[in-house]
């Protein structure tokens, strides 16, 4: 696949979503979101459940979110799902969420697109990722060269899989879009050569008999993912104050969850198909900061816009620097 065809694919891939998605959210009036008291915040995240992930989640599954929020003035709280960034993006854009958790990749492409967000936390930083291809397919990465690969197109995974192809100079013969939940079932039809899916995935699919190529973390942890919290400038605007709550709200939930970590991995379990054991081998207390943003976290954030300015994806080159919320922050 050609770098121009890459480059439409994940343009139209963070830009593009599906209408139903989206209208699936509370619409409200752009310039009215989050005014007056006891306002409705609409978080959008991205998993299989109607449920927020990571430590914000883990205590908002106990009501204990709310409350932490109190100070922005917050009364009630709605999470909405998506199956990956592009289709969050699409929300996004049509004021159908005001603060959304999700991968750097679809983030910073929608801010070097224009979308009006603000950076205001990192809540994972090293998110995890692998290759793994089809039984008796290849066995090394640089085989890939002129082979169909799966991902998430618009995702982490796919800014790993487009770097570690960059890296060893193949060239594809097309990277399709395929969701990590149905990634199995096109391994096992053998239509597609190998996938890049997050870390859990590649290694469930790794103890089914499918060969894992690598993992990021072992073999290139510069591609590794991290999180974006953003909220929209209209929100920002109406309510300021949610940055300094939802900051806090970060840092006491990652202090719970870091505190009760044994719970803290049974209730991610209890979030999708995967055994405690693996959830425990890719859920790891590292990867949660203890701060909004962190050094490391930050480096990796400005490494993956940099790398993603260099091959074209983002439109408008910008500062990340800028990008973070007044009152945010910084290292």
């Amino acid at each position: 696949m050609s770098p121009l065809s890459r480059r439409n694919l994940l343009s139209l891939a963070v830009l593009g979503g599906a209408a139903a998605v989206t209208a699936a959210c509370g619409g409200k009036d752009a310039d009215a979101a989050g005014s007056g008291e006891n306002w409705t915040l609409r978080i959008g995240t991205i998993g299989s459940k109607n449920q927020l992930t990571s430590p914000t989640g883990y205590v908002h599954a106990s009501n204990g979110l709310l409350p932490l929020l109190a100070s922005a003035k917050v009364g009630a709280i709605e999470v909405y799902t998506f199956p990956n960034g592009p289709d969050l993006n699409q929300a996004l854009v049509g004021n159908r969420l005001d603060l959304a958790s999700y991968g750097d990749t679809p983030a910073l492409i929608a801010r070097g697109a224009g979308q009006p967000t603000r950076l205001i936390s990192q809540a994972n930083v090293a998110n995890d990722a692998g290759i793994v291809t089809v039984k008796g397919g290849v066995s090394a990465l640089h085989e890939l060269d002129g082979k169909v690969i799966a991902t998430q197109t618009g995702s982490y995974i796919h800014r790993y899989l487009l770097g570690a192809l960059a890296d060893l100079k193949i060239t594809p013969k097309k990277i399709v879009h395929v969701y990590s939940t149905d990634t199995e079932a096109a391994l096992e039809k053998n239509s597609v050569d190998a996938a890049a899916v997050p870390a859990n995935y590649a290694l469930l699919f790794q103890g089914k008999g499918y060969p894992l190529l690598e993992l990021a973390s072992k073999d290139r942890p510069r591609y590794l993912g991290t999180s974006a919290t953003v909220v929209t400038e209209t929100v920002l605007k109406n309510q300021p104050a949610i940055v300094a709550a939802w900051q806090n709200a970060q840092i006491e939930a990652t202090r719970k969850a870091k505190a009760n970590w044994d719970d803290y991995i049974t209730w991610n379990t209890s979030l999708g198909a995967f055994p405690r054991e693996l959830v425990a081998r890719t859920v790891r207390p590292e990867q949660l900061p203890d701060t909004p943003f962190t050094e490391a976290g930050l480096t990796l954030l400005k490494g993956t816009k940099d790398f993603l300015v260099e091959q074209k994806f983002v439109k408008s080159d910008f500062s990340v620097d800028d990008w973070i919320a007044p009152g945010a922050g910084r290292v």
